[in-house]
């Protein structure tokens, strides 16, 4: 299923139950971090070695499906809201690092473009 017909089912899904009432984009972006929260959640409190073996543990890597799940949903109940495709923004905010962040000056490096010199 590509993200057209994905945000098509997720309209179709919200509208059904009449919950767009509630979606204004405040509304939304406001949910959105409370599942990036829940998100964070899956990984609190553990080490490097014990987030790898969630990779191993269906049970947690159905959590970690169902929240990342959660996180794209609202994504993509946002760019219906601002009239956006969000694959084509994520494209040009891809473009637009690839000019902040010239191989050149970081490679290898964690700093931000502002330190890069």
């Amino acid at each position: 299923m590509d993200s057209e017909a994905l945000t098509r089912a997720l309209v179709k899904f919200r509208d059904e139950r009449d919950w767009a009432q509630f979606h204004t984009l405040r509304n939304l972006i406001v949910s959105l971090n409370l599942e990036a929260a829940e998100l964070l959640e899956l990984t609190q409190w553990k080490g490097d070695a014990e987030i790898a073996a969630m990779l191993e543990d269906e049970r947690r890597m159905e959590a970690l499906r169902d929240e990342c799940a959660d996180v794209l949903l609202y994504l993509l109940l946002i760019a219906e809201k601002g009239r956006f495709d969000l694959l084509r923004a994520a494209a040009a905010k891809l473009e637009k690092n690839a000019l902040k962040y010239p191989v050149e000056k970081c490679f290898g490096s964690s700093r931000k473009y502002t330190e890069l010199g």
